[in-house]
């Protein structure tokens, strides 16, 4: 809901500079998050790692509230930060932490309840929920923010993380003789908190999240650019494209396998980013969104189902954990390096996009080069 408007938020107060920062410091806080919350997950169970997932979404919330209404926005004599940006920034850190815990349990719980035969497939349907909730969320939020106020925003993200916290209490463990977290869970020197076997997973991930890094940091402003008022109806495009290959990449990578999918899905988004370099008019930017959106739901369900099928027996949330540590590194690198080049200049979004383009290729190349060798083994 929030993300779309903060560039313009840190633009208000001074600091288009930071945008990057918007998207890299919450990829931080995710990426601490996951060094812990795979080992919990498959000791102390699914639920917890879930639960504070969404306790961090709601307290974040109240967060984004608070320095909303109450941080003084006045720079300090020497141009640096002021309050808010300082306390904007850092709540992004934070929340960070949700996404760092929330999908690692949520991923695990359903690899723990579906059936093997049907795990791409089911996990296609937990990225139909998520990216429903992420098309609708900049599309109300952007609404909110523009009908309404900033303020209208923020406590309606508010709530829905409380909403979501209280759902998932109703939820049943999934993980056998599983236990209360202690505190040598948090000891990253006792117990492993990473799983190698999904090596090849995590690399393929890392250039859909690079594009992703900079796809979140400089479309914001690329819409707005184009003519859009709600900067999250773009989203809104993107995701229902998502969505719609969900239902058919999770099958498809069931009967098919995971790597010819991810093969698809790399050049899928060479084509996307390609595109959105290329776009210059509302039209064009919503047929590469289409294209970008339709590589996002091939990718993601596919690499998700890929890693369980590596993870050793007992693992799995902390092979997952592993594989969205290389999530958090792309969208992180990509965010950073996208914020520092872009620094609030249009004329260097496209060629924004065309690295991002460049980055997907590559991959496209390598793991089509993996694929011809797995049919000839077999």
């Amino acid at each position: 809901m929030v993300l779309p408007e903060l560039p313009g938020v840190l633009t208000e107060l001074g600091h288009p500079d930071k945008i990057g920062w918007l998207v890299g410091l919450f990829t931080i806080g995710a990426f601490v998050a996951r060094l812990y919350s795979g080992k919990i997950a498959d000791r102390a169970g699914r639920i917890p790692v879930m639960l504070i997932g969404s306790a961090v979404t709601f307290v974040a919330g109240l967060g984004y509230l608070a320095v909303w209404w109450w941080a003084p926005r006045d720079a300090g004599p020497d141009g640096t930060m002021s309050v808010a940006v300082t306390l904007l920034l850092g709540i992004r850190l934070f929340h960070g932490l949700s996404t760092g815990f929330r999908p690692t349990g949520a991923t695990a719980f359903l690899t723990d309840v579906a059936p093997i035969s049907r795990r791409g497939e089911a996990l296609g349907f937990l990225g139909v929920a998520g990216n429903a909730g992420m098309a609708l969320g900049p599309a109300i939020g952007s609404f909110l923010a523009v009908e309404v106020g900033m303020d209208a925003m923020f406590a309606v993200s508010t709530v829905l993380g409380l909403v979501s916290l209280l759902l998932t209490t109703m939820l049943n463990e999934s993980l056998p003789n599983s236990r209360k977290i202690v505190r040598s869970d948090f000891n990253l020197f006792k117990g492993k908190v990473l799983d190698w076997s999904t090596w090849p997973s995590a690399l393929a991930m890392l250039a859909p999240a690079f594009a992703f890094g900079t796809f979140l940091t400089v479309t914001p402003d690329f819409v707005a650019d184009l003519g859009y008022t709600y900067k999250g109806a773009f989203n809104t495009i993107v995701v229902i494209a998502s969505i719609s290959m969900r239902f058919i990449a999770g099958k498809a990578s069931d009967r098919h396998g995971r790597v010819p999918l991810m093969v698809v899905g790399a050049w899928l988004l060479a084509a996307g980013m390609g595109l959105l370099a290329l776009s210059e008019t509302p039209v064009t930017a919503a047929l590469a969104g289409l294209v970008y959106g339709m590589s996002v739901g091939i990718n993601m369900p596919t690499v998700f189902a890929w890693t369980a099928d590596m993870a050793r027996p007992g693992r799995i949330a902390l092979a997952l954990g592993t594989m969205l540590m290389a999530l958090e590194l792309g969208i992180g690198f990509g965010a950073f390096l996208s914020g520092a080049m872009y620094e609030g200049v249009l004329a260097r979004i496209p060629s924004l996009y065309a690295m991002s383009a460049g980055v997907a290729a590559l991959s496209g190349v390598v793991l089509t080069v993996h694929s011809i060798r797995l049919r000839l083994r077999a």
